[in-house]
């Protein structure tokens, strides 16, 4: 079922139809949407991830001030991760975890997190973050290992 709001075409499924004649706003902030419904700890944090451009609504880079409408396709990359959400229905406040998938439908790819994961075997390889240049023995090392791969 289609109507019109606000000069947009939005997409209602029947169950939320019949909520329509009660007086709940049909909109929300995106950054608010976020933080509502946990992906983001703070408002604040959601809004720079928008204006950083990690934040999508049916394809399209949004700002903090986009609002969000039932049926919109999210997508949020975060963590080298895209997750991809479908807004089922709007809070009022922040919600609790267990109360998360009334509001939303997480339907990102188990693929992403596989990547994520081979990103983080692959690091195991390189020096860590900090220690510096490699001495001369652990350079031998290295030329060494990588001459056994060849």
């Amino acid at each position: 079922m289609h109507f019109l709001l606000q000069g947009r075409k939005i997409q209602f499924s029947p169950i939320f139809v019949e909520d329509l004649n009660k007086d709940f706003d049909l909109y929300m902030r995106i950054d608010k949407y976020l933080w509502s419904t946990r992906y983001f700890k703070t408002r604040n944090i959601g809004s720079v991830a928008c204006k950083k451009g990690h934040v999508k609504i049916n394809g399209q880079v949004v700002k903090p001030s986009r609002e969000v409408y039932p049926m919109d396709k999210i997508i949020v990359r975060k963590n080298q991760i895209n997750y991809e959400l479908t807004v089922l229905d709007i809070p009022e406040n922040r919600v609790g975890a267990k109360l998360v998938d009334i509001y939303r439908k997480d339907t990102t790819p188990k693929e992403a997190f596989e990547h994520n994961e081979l990103l983080r075997y692959s690091k195991n390889y390189y020096r860590k973050k900090g220690t510096g240049r490699p001495t001369k023995k652990d350079r031998r090392d290295i030329d060494d290992y990588t001459d056994e791969s060849e």
